[in-house]
């Protein structure tokens, strides 16, 4: 069995069809963790990612996928951080966004000034807040390690190179070598590469996403987000984020997002103004619903674990275990079905 693509989906993946008995191939040329991925903010955030960009029809899914995350962290050894999560902003947006979460039966704590900042001190003063704990947050780097590391135990054989052409039995590879598969599963996130071997690849569109990193700024407290932005602490300084670069999927990092991230954030954490920064870019992947693309596709052995938007970490032990149901059990996760755009 060879999956293609090694970030959150296809590392998460391995460990599952390891650990249940096939020999598993993982081909990436990024098995270092530069890509989306290893780049990303880490959060499992189903009440805020449902207010700010997947809407109250996906709260459902994203929080039974949350609740899949103890029990697979602690499997493999995965640290995660349950400080929950905070919105900030003037009485009048919060009050929109409570009474929007309220509807939905997500309702936070509200938080006056004060209490905001006695939570993240760092916060500037005069802001209300909306604090939920049901949004949690993972290292993104250190748990792509652990995963790989977790495979290798299983049994996982690494390969940082690209897969070229498939047919059942036989995958060939960029460089010119084949080797033995029955099943291609194709996690490769926003690449279209594939769609040759896959055509539901052509119904995904790139995102960019520009997202910084600060090692000065040392935060305590939990994720802070607000319109537009966020700011999560982090051992080795803050990660503020993100772009949303629709039809974009260049890893060049461009000045002027960058500098939007910084002017989003300056009214919460003044500090960012002129604090030491890097930069870097991750593409993910959209489709017309933004829904995942998981299951099999029209190409006989070939099944896809693509198009998770901005939550492929949330989402990828749910998609690992059904790929593994599917692929090993027949069992197939009907809502995520790569061909309901049809042609």
């Amino acid at each position: 069995m060879l999956i293609a693509g090694g970030g959150a989906l296809g590392a998460a993946l391995a460990v599952v069809l390891a650990r249940a008995g096939p020999r598993v191939t993982l081909a990436d040329p990024a098995l270092t963790g530069a890509n989306a991925s290893g780049v990303a903010a880490g959060m499992l955030a189903p009440v805020f990612e449902s207010l700010f960009d997947a809407g109250p029809e996906a709260l459902e899914t994203l929080r039974g996928a949350r609740d899949l995350w103890p029990i697979f962290a602690a499997s493999v050894g995965i640290d995660l951080d349950r400080t929950g999560a905070m919105v900030v902003g003037s009485e009048g947006e919060l009050d929109e966004w409570e009474a929007r979460l309220r509807a939905w039966g997500a309702a936070g704590t509200r938080l006056s000034p004060i209490q905001t900042q006695a939570r993240s001190p760092w916060v500037v003063g005069g802001l209300d807040g909306l604090y939920t704990d049901e949004d949690w947050r993972l290292d993104a780097k250190s748990a792509l390690r652990t995963l790989y590391d977790a495979g290798e135990r299983a049994g996982v054989r690494r390969l940082a190179v690209c897969v070229e052409g498939f047919e059942p039995g036989c995958a060939r590879l960029v460089t010119g070598e084949t080797i033995d598969a029955d099943i291609l599963i194709i996690a490769t996130g926003a690449s279209r590469n594939l769609i040759d071997i896959a055509p539901e690849l052509g119904t995904l569109t790139p995102i960019k996403g520009h997202i910084l990193r600060a090692p000065s700024l040392l935060l305590t407290g939990p994720t802070v987000r607000f319109e537009g932005g966020y700011i999560c602490p982090a051992g080795d300084g803050a990660i503020i984020g993100a772009t949303m670069e629709f039809g974009r999927d260049d890893a060049v990092v461009d000045p002027g997002s960058v500098q939007r991230i910084r002017n989003l954030a300056a009214p919460v954490l003044p500090a960012i103004a002129t604090a030491p920064f890097t930069a870097a870019v991750g593409v993910r992947a959209d489709t017309p619903d933004h829904r995942p693309l998981v299951g099999p596709s029209a190409t006989p052995s070939v099944w896809l674990a693509v198009g998770a938007r901005r939550n492929g970490w949330l989402l990828a032990p749910m998609i690992a275990q059904a790929v593994g149901r599917g692929v090993i059990g027949g069992d197939v996760e009907a809502v995520f079905d790569p061909g309901r755009f049809g042609g």
